[in-house]
């Protein structure tokens, strides 16, 4: 089901949701660039793990309008308005990649809310202390956080012809990305299937603009809005050893900085090995939280 969801600010976010109604309920949050249309299991797979599964074009992306100048704790904001739209008072939040930093947002500033959060191939803060950001990182992801941070206009400049000729012929993402990726993510983007819905996420997320693109790597490279250090609800991060999009660095940061958190780095894969990881994050969501100890008073 799509429907469209108003912000406190006036904005409009496409929000689309699948699976059980009254399962328990999981928002997953697309990569950069990318859509609502983005990987995420089939109908039945959700049912018979009665999970009810909600995504939305973030701002700037697909359907949804640009938001200038959000920063990466907005996405809490936004999460809160869907769900208070869907009547949903808790539920788990997942993102991939782009998502991912999005998701931690909601961890942190949603404390009575956020159940469990799953962060797969995630960046950390530009300004995390004791990390090299771009170690590992492939040459066009530094030019594009680089410029991000140093000049938007030029990042601007560079993305939006780009953006324009992804969404006339979004198998131009995959061909330009080709010449960075290892063996083993060539062999995921090759199976026909899973292509296909790449195909259809990239053409969404750029069909109206560039500006969720530009205003995502604009958001990585500047301060988050919240503290990682600050999320109690548990945590798992997933990342791929040979991930060059997002280097597994930022993960191993991550978990350092956030209390609790369960980590499964992957020796073997890279950055669209998380599209293999996420049904088994998403079964990892549904587990029941524990609830804290009770404090009984003996009797004196």
């Amino acid at each position: 089901m799509r429907s469209q969801v108003r912000v406190a600010d006036g904005r409009n976010l496409t929000v689309e949701h699948w699976g059980d109604p009254h399962g328990k309920p999981v928002f997953l949050l697309h990569g950069m660039p990318g859509s609502r249309l983005g990987p995420a299991p089939r109908g039945m797979v959700l049912y018979q793990r009665r999970m009810q599964l909600i995504a939305y074009d973030r701002p700037g992306y697909g359907g949804s309008d640009r938001h200038p100048g959000r920063t990466v704790a907005d996405v809490a904001t936004e999460v809160a308005a869907i769900a208070d739209s869907l009547g949903l008072d808790t539920f788990a939040v997942a993102g991939r990649s782009g998502g991912a930093p999005g998701a931690l947002a909601c961890a942190a500033l949603l404390p009575d809310r956020v159940t469990r959060t799953a962060a797969l191939v995630s960046l950390a803060p530009r300004d995390a202390e004791d990390l090299d950001w771009f170690e590992g990182m492939s040459p066009s992801n530094i030019r594009e956080h680089s410029t991000a941070g140093r000049d938007p206009e030029e990042l601007a400049a560079r993305l939006i012809p780009r953006a324009a000729g992804i969404a006339e012929d979004p198998g131009r993402l995959l061909d330009e990305l080709r010449r960075e990726l290892t063996d083993s993510d060539r062999m995921i983007v090759a199976d026909a299937g899973l292509r296909a819905m790449l195909l259809r996420n990239y053409r969404e997320g750029v069909r109206t603009s560039a500006y969720g693109w530009i205003d995502d790597a604009i958001s990585f490279s500047s301060p988050w809005g919240f503290d990682p250090a600050d999320i109690r609800c548990p945590v798992l991060i997933w990342h791929g050893e040979l991930d060059v999009f997002s280097p597994v660095g930022h993960s191993r940061w991550l978990a350092g900085r956030i209390p609790g958190a369960t980590t499964n780095i992957d020796p073997a894969a890279a950055h669209f090995a998380a599209l293999r990881a996420l049904p088994d994050v998403l079964t990892w969501l549904l587990r029941e939280v524990p609830a804290p100890p009770v404090n009984e008073q003996q009797p004196a």
